[in-house]
């Protein structure tokens, strides 16, 4: 198990198939589910919950599949669900029956603990909440499941109500819960009043406490360390901080930062060397573009643009950077700009690989074109692919793949229909001429369309490459319909990403200059010989 024993032993408890999915926008297959699943066991997170199986036709497939498909090395399935009905009993309640049904070893109930939950939401009374928390957690526990509890607005109910409040926690100990997650549901606490209260609950109950937070005032993950601090035992999140509203607390930050900074042995240190990958790929099963400003595994987490930096990053990177980008599967980035200085040159070109600090006349004719280049609308800070073809060329090793003659694209509009684009594309590859049109929903889909067909049969590696992002800002707009247009252009392989940037009066134009260069860049990453 990758879940070490650090005492009293931390759980690390994800839920980003059931609370995560509530995200807006985010809408997940079982299959989607069963594919996640496999990236955070690998990861080495002790418990995944699945979902509410009884109550969401999906969740009842999941479960059932994940018997059959799943095969968790590390981390436990957990199903998720309610307290019985209020004037019933657990064993009659259907829902709490598809909770043993499903398989899942654990089960983790939501149950009220604040008073006008109870008495609005649930329309029962105090005393019948407490029956349905002990009844619900005493016959799974017959049932041979571990059952956790979810403390649902525990915080606001404890402000509202702390004797009530408490003795949910109590009830739900006494009757078997192995942990009460107190739950920030409305995401409005802060540090210093989360450590505050669950220090209370630990002083006041027997229970063993976890804590689960919402990011609604931006402290979902420093609630969730302060509640460690303050002697929570379990922690919830989701990959990504998926969530409703802005989100859950982020369990990659969170679980860093303990282990990281806090020095508690949560993961084997391998696994978290697999959280920017894992991060990533989770992104492209959610279609969740990854925010590169996320901490640790973002992809400007490590990145540092100043000049001043980059000087300071040559002599040691730790002068600004918090820790070693590798311990979570990040690298460091020198993003060069019109802000570059000498330093950034020298070390961009380090990450290909090039030492360039006794090559002083080359790293100035590079600054002097990025300086220039930028000054005219050009941005490679983020547009890092089109970057390194420019110090390619510099350094004697670019590549050219293919000769262009000319490109042309035609839109046809018809009343009332939709417009289409056709391109066509005249270009020497392979010592052959070759001369392709594309069709497309728009000018640069049909050119991306025939720049392949022109291509394909020399390079078929192309197939490996897709747009995947577009992106168009117009500058200079006082110049109405005569501004100058930039256009960023996302390219993958299925392996990783790269930015290309085109700039040009045009659109189709600068679009075209990104198309070309995300092409090229692909190419030449995989090493492909000019035919």
């Amino acid at each position: 198990m990758s879940q070490l024993a650090s005492p009293p032993g931390l759980h690390v408890y994800d839920t980003t198939l059931r609370d995560g999915a509530q995200q807006e926008g985010l809408n997940l297959s079982v299959a989607d589910k069963l594919a996640i699943a496999r990236q955070l066991d690998e990861l080495g997170v002790g418990f995944i919950e699945g979902g509410w199986p009884g109550a969401n036709p999906k969740d009842t497939e999941f479960f059932a599949r994940a018997q059959r498909e799943l095969s968790l090395r590390n981390a436990t399935l957990a199903a998720f669900g309610a307290t019985r009905r209020a004037g019933s009993t657990a064993a009659a309640d259907p829902l709490v029956r598809a909770l043993v049904d499903s398989g899942a070893p654990v089960v983790t109930l939501v149950a009220k603990s604040h008073v006008r939950h109870v008495e609005q939401a649930l329309r029962t009374t105090l005393p019948e909440n407490l029956a349905m928390i002990r009844d619900t957690v005493s016959f799974l526990r017959g049932e041979g499941r571990r059952v956790f509890l979810d403390a649902e607005h525990f915080f606001d109910g404890y402000r509202a109500d702390r004797d009530y409040a408490l003795e949910c926690v109590r009830v739900a100990a006494e009757a078997g819960a192995e942990v009460v997650a107190l739950c920030d549901t409305n995401g409005g606490m802060l540090p210093s009043e989360v450590a505050d209260v669950v220090r209370d609950v630990l002083d006041s109950t027997a229970a063993r406490l976890g804590i689960h937070c919402h990011n609604d005032t931006g402290c979902a993950v420093a609630n969730s360390m302060a509640a460690v601090d303050a002697g929570a035992t379990h922690v919830q999140g989701t990959i990504n901080g998926y969530g409703e509203r802005t989100g859950n607390a982020n369990i990659l930050t969170v679980v860093s930062n303990l282990q990281i900074k806090r020095g508690l042995p949560l993961l084997e240190p391998e696994r978290l060397r697999e959280a920017t990958r894992i991060s990533h790929a989770i992104s492209e099963v959610t279609n969740v573009p990854p925010y590169s400003r996320q901490p640790y595994t973002g992809a400007s987490a490590f990145a540092h643009k100043a000049g001043l930096h980059a000087s300071a990053l040559k002599v040691d990177p730790d002068l600004y950077q918090h820790t070693d980008p590798a311990a979570v599967g990040n690298s460091m980035r020198t993003l060069v700009s019109d802000m570059a200085g000498r330093a950034s040159i020298e070390l961009k070109a380090r990450e290909m690989g090039v030492d360039l600090s006794q090559d002083s006349e080359l790293v100035v004719a590079v600054l002097a074109e990025v300086k220039d280049l930028e000054s005219r609308g050009w941005t490679f800070d983020a547009a890092d692919a089109s970057f390194e073809l420019l110090l390619r060329r510099h350094l004697g090793r670019g590549i050219s793949y293919f000769d262009v003659e000319s490109w042309r694209v035609i839109t046809d509009a018809r009343e009332g229909g939709e417009a289409t684009s056709e391109a066509t594309v005249k270009l020497v590859a392979g010592g052959r001429r070759q001369v392709a049109t594309g069709e497309g929903n728009g000018p640069v889909n049909a050119l991306d369309h025939a720049l392949r067909v022109a291509l394909s049969s020399v390079y078929p590696e192309l197939d490996r490459l897709e747009l995947v992002d577009f992106k168009v800002r117009i500058l200079e707009t006082s110049h109405g319909t005569g501004a100058v247009t930039r256009v960023l252009i996302e390219t993958a392989d299925g392996t990783t990403t790269w930015q290309t940037v085109g700039v040009a009066p045009n659109i189709v134009e600068a679009s075209w200059r990104a198309l070309v260069d995300g092409i090229t860049y692909g190419l030449t990453r995989q090493g492909v010989p000019a035919r």
